[in-house]
């Protein structure tokens, strides 16, 4: 297991992210999700750790995973591999795959999986 720690600048503070799981990249792809928009984690409600996809997480937490509650939708909990920043839930299911900070590209088919990650 691989643990990447992400740096990003907001306002002169330094924020340090460690990414769990199979991490392959400085963008956060994973050994099951490495296409060139593959770029975000997300963190898990049940443990508040981000992994870069359900897989990592099943194959690398000690526990089950849960997802977010809807009325949790405005915590950030997703991370854009490029540029750093966090999402909420609510700025990443409304982005059109599309980081809203920096236009980097997500792929759209991890909303096949949003069900793993958040209650719908």
């Amino acid at each position: 297991m691989i643990q990447l720690t992400c740096l990003a600048f907001k306002k002169d503070v330094i924020l340090i992210k460690n990414v769990k799981g199979k991490t392959i990249d400085q963008e956060t792809r994973c050994v099951h999700y490495h296409s060139a928009k593959d770029i975000i984690s997300i963190k898990f409600y049940c443990c508040e750790d981000y992994y870069p996809c359900h897989r990592c997480h099943e194959e690398t937490a000690d526990h089950s995973a849960k997802v977010w509650p809807q009325k949790l939708f405005n915590t950030k909990a997703i991370l854009c591999g490029a540029c750093h920043n966090e999402l909420s839930v609510t700025e990443y299911l409304s982005c059109k795959s599309r980081c809203p900070h920096c236009q980097a590209a997500f792929n759209p088919g991890c909303n096949l999986h949003i069900h793993l990650y958040f209650e719908v």
